[in-house]
């Protein structure tokens, strides 16, 4: 089974987090293609997908929700897995609950555009040069603190529970129960994206 893992990244977290993803996939037999989303140009030759994008103002980067506007009919009744990075793990004291809200906004946003069977969000890296002079004023205001935060146990963990299934196909997958080819969409789609 042939998994396309693809990202928009900003500052390069988002990417590593993808490509570790990949490479704990090409781990457990499946063939993972790693690539930016920019740069794919086949979508419906993919059985599965896991797609990352980058948080700024609480959404998804724009070449990410395009990708997923173009290619809304190579993933529709396949199964998709997403992923999002923002700073949840840089934010302190009572602003630590706008990290939770945030990962509520964005999930509900894709909800709209997709059906995925999980998101996560990811705390990625966060330096003075990846913000302005006003976000740097209002960053240490809030007393938050530059850094990595990427959690790669947590990444690792949610990236083991990804299991497509294997009999899927681009013409069809197994029918319940009779185990003859159902046209791709005739039974259930994958779970909307469940709360963590």
């Amino acid at each position: 089974m042939t998994i396309l893992v693809a990202y928009a990244s900003a500052h390069g977290s988002t990417r590593s987090i993808a490509r570790r993803i990949g490479a704990l996939l090409a781990e457990r037999g499946f063939r993972a293609d790693v690539r930016p989303m920019a740069e794919v140009e086949d979508a419906g030759a993919y059985e599965a997908f896991v797609l990352g994008s980058a948080i700024h103002d609480r959404a998804w980067l724009p070449e990410a929700l395009d990708f997923l506007a173009r290619e809304r009919g190579a993933l529709a009744g396949r199964p998709v897995w997403l992923f999002s990075v923002g700073m949840l793990d840089a934010l302190r004291g009572p602003w630590r609950h706008f990290g939770a809200k945030e990962e509520g906004l964005v999930r509900d946003e894709l909800r709209t555009r997709v059906t995925a069977v999980d998101h996560r969000l990811f705390s990625g890296v966060f330096r003075r040069e990846h913000t302005s002079l006003i976000g740097h004023l209002l960053f240490r205001v809030l007393g938050c603190r530059y850094g990595d935060y990427r959690d790669w146990p947590r990444i690792d963990a949610w990236a083991s529970t990804i299991t497509p299934r294997p009999a899927f196909s681009r013409r069809g997958r197994p029918g319940p129960r009779t185990g003859r080819l159902a046209p791709a969409g005739e039974d259930r789609p994958p779970r909307p994206i469940s709360r963590p």
